[in-house]
Formats: structure tokens, C-alpha cells, sequence
């Protein structure tokens, strides 16, 4: 099969583009043939190194397709079902083994590409709004890249919560994707300081790390949740504990999806919700843009050059 596959962790032009063998259902494994892959800034991490990983690197977790073969121990699947997954690494190619218990099944109103695009991102978006901080009326939220793909779903199931919504973007074009999600507040970071404008924060949502944690602690009111899930301009720095009690006993939370749907339960509950939604057109996503698998360096490049705004995704 053709696969994109990294053999040393680097830059975008480490990816390699060429042909693997193709895998085979193991016990509990269902094998898809991959229509869309989503790309995900967690590629990144496993391209660079920041993730180890034993190469062939295929980077890629969350995709939809069509159930090739499953394993005799799998039950409720059989070959055709429509599905999409995410957190099952190596879908960056033409068919992806992935743990039958991770595939959820696509509504009939829901495509291939869309299905794609809401997995990874609308679970994170799920978990972050709806169990790391619970969302309720009254509460207010300060989200960073409230454009990139994520960000605009975090922007979206805030507000069906009730919930007011600061955003920050790069970008005047950017600003006006994250007011058309809803959101009732728009700070553009390359011209404005955006903690003086997004005081007293009940809860911080932040993918960006490095170039935002330190002043996003600053957003919070006394005892508010500061919740960085993601690395964009790399790690976030070390620091006391005690700066979190001389800034108002904040909480600080590092979370991830696969501790938010480690079990079928809970992974149905999210994908349930957030597909439905799509479905229903209650949940808007954006696909900024469709790349052949081979152009996956393409994609990268323009993910991590902040060049977009939504989702982009990988067509073997």
C-alpha cells in the first residue's frame, strides 16, 4: 500500500511518501480502508521527535473509511460499515489497523470527509468543554487559535453551553472565522495585548504553549482552571507551583483525549454527540483545504505557518 512514513524524526521534508505492507487485523483489530485522513498537530509532534516513536513513523490518528476485513473476535463490525476513529496512529496511508472497540460508525448524513474532520478535534473540543471544565451560563472562557480547527469547535460548544467566549487569533481573515463560530470576543495577538483584554477568565483553553501559558495564567480569576492541551509554539515552560497560589490558587490541568475516552462508554458519548451535531448542522466545521497523500509535507508546512484556519486533510 502507499503510505506517508517518516525513518528520521525532522522537519516537513522528512516525510517520505511510498510503499509499506499492508496490515492485517490482529486480535480485537479491524483493518480500514482509509477515504480521508485528518491532519492534526500531534503529526507534527511524532514527525519531529517531540513524540518518540519506533520508525517507520506513520504519523496520522483519526480518519474515516470503509471496514476492509475485521478479526474473528470482532463482533458488531463486518466489511463495508462506513467508520471514523481517532487515536489509532498510522493513518497517513492507503488502509490503517485500527482497535475495533475505537470505530464508531458514521451516520448516514455525515461524509467521508466531515466524518474525518470532526473526530479528533470535535472530541477534544468535547471533553475540554463539556469535563475538564464544565461549561455552564454565566461562565466566561478565553481560547486560543479560537480559528484553527479546534478552536472554532471549542468556540461553538461553548456557546451552546452558555458560556461567553473570548477568542484570540493572528489575523483580521482569522478573526472573522472565530466571530462567524460565535464567539462575543476577538482579540488579533499580533496587535493587541490579549490579557488585558481577557481579565478574569473562569477557565483558559490553550493549544498554543510556549508563546501563551505564562500570560494566560494572568486571564484567570482566583481559583480559575488554566487547561493547555497542545504545543503549537512549543512546550510550555517549567515554573514554581507556587506561582499558581501567588496568582489566586489557580488550577492547571495538561490533558489529553485518550484519558477522556478510554472507554467505549465515553468514546461513544463524544463522537456520538459531536457527529450527530454535524449532522444536524448544529456544529459547523470548516475544511480550509484537501491534500493527495503525497502532499502530506505540503499540509504540515502549512499547519505549522499558522496558513490556516480549520480543518485540512489527507486523500489517499
Amino acid at each position: 500500500m502507499k503510505a506517508v512514513f517518516v525513518e528520521q524524526p525532522g522537519g516537513a521534508e522528512n516525510l517520505k511518501y511510498g510503499d509499506l505492507p499492508t496490515p492485517t487485523a490482529g486480535p480485537g483489530q479491524a483493518v480500514v480502508k482509509i477515504a480521508a485522513t485528518g491532519v492534526n498537530y500531534i503529526d507534527v509532534y511524532f514527525r519531529s521527535g517531540l513524540y518518540p516513536a519506533p520508525p517507520p513513523i506513520v504519523p496520522g490518528s483519526e480518519a474515516a473509511g470503509t471496514v476492509e476485513s475485521v478479526a474473528p473476535d470482532v463482533t458488531g463490525l463486518k466489511p463495508g460499515d462506513r467508520v471514523a476513529y481517532a487515536m489509532a496512529r498510522g493513518s497517513y496511508a492507503e488502509y490503517a489497523v485500527v482497535p475495533a472497540w475505537q470505530l464508531i460508525k458514521i451516520p448516514d448524513s455525515v461524509d467521508f470527509n466531515t466524518a474525518a474532520s470532526a473526530m479528533l478535534q470535535g472530541m477534544t473540543a468535547h471533553y475540554l468543554t463539556h469535563s475538564t471544565y464544565p461549561l455552564k451560563p454565566g461562565d466566561s472562557c478565553l481560547v486560543h487559535a479560537a480559528a484553527g480547527g479546534t478552536g472554532l469547535l471549542i468556540v461553538q460548544m461553548a456557546k451552546m453551553l452558555g458560556a461567553r467566549v473570548v477568542g484570540t487569533v493572528g489575523s483580521e481573515e482569522k478573526a472573522a472565522q472565530a466571530r462567524a463560530a460565535g464567539a462575543d470576543e476577538v482579540i488579533i495577538y499580533t496587535k493587541e495585548d490579549f490579557v488585558s483584554k481577557a481579565k478574569g477568565m473562569n477557565v483558559v483553553y490553550d493549544s498554543v504553549g510556549k508563546a501563551t501559558f505564562m500570560q494566560s495564567l494572568d486571564c484567570l480569576k482566583p481559583r480559575g482552571m488554566m487547561v493547555t492541551f497542545g504545543n503549537a509554539s512549543g512546550p510550555a515552560p517549567e515554573f514554581s507551583p507556587l506561582v499558581l497560589t501567588q496568582k489566586g490558587s489557580l488550577f492547571l490541568t495538561r490533558p489529553s483525549l485518550a484519558n477522556y475516552s478510554s472507554t467505549r462508554e465515553e468514546l461513544e458519548w463524544r463522537a456520538g454527540d459531536v457527529l450527530k451535531w454535524v449532522g444536524e448542522g448544529k456544529l459547523k466545521l470548516h475544511i480550509h483545504k484537501t491534500y493527495k497523500l503525497q502532499d502530506a509535507a505540503e499540509a504540515h508546512r502549512d499547519l505549522e505557518g499558522r496558513k490556516t484556519t480549520g480543518k485540512l486533510l489527507l486523500i489517499p
